[in-house]
């Protein structure tokens, strides 16, 4: 079985491997095309298509570089 895995993307979104089962507050499933390799989740705040990442960041500029600690 292949493990989920979360990448934050710098001055982007946070990438996500497939498969994996995302839900609003209420609990019920967003729906993700079984096909989809990956999800890309906005951190931005910009996307037109949240929680899904659009590319509306690169208009707003979105500015994060996330580094763990050495």
């Amino acid at each position: 079985m292949s493990q989920t895995k979360i990448t934050v993307r710098d001055n982007g979104p946070l990438l996500i491997t497939c498969p994996v089962e995302l839900v609003d507050a209420e609990g019920k499933p967003l729906p993700i095309p079984a096909e989809k390799a990956a999800i890309a989740l906005c951190r931005c705040g910009a996307s037109a298509n949240k929680p899904f990442c659009d590319g509306a960041h690169r208009a707003a500029n979105f500015n994060s570089t996330v580094r763990a600690p050495q």
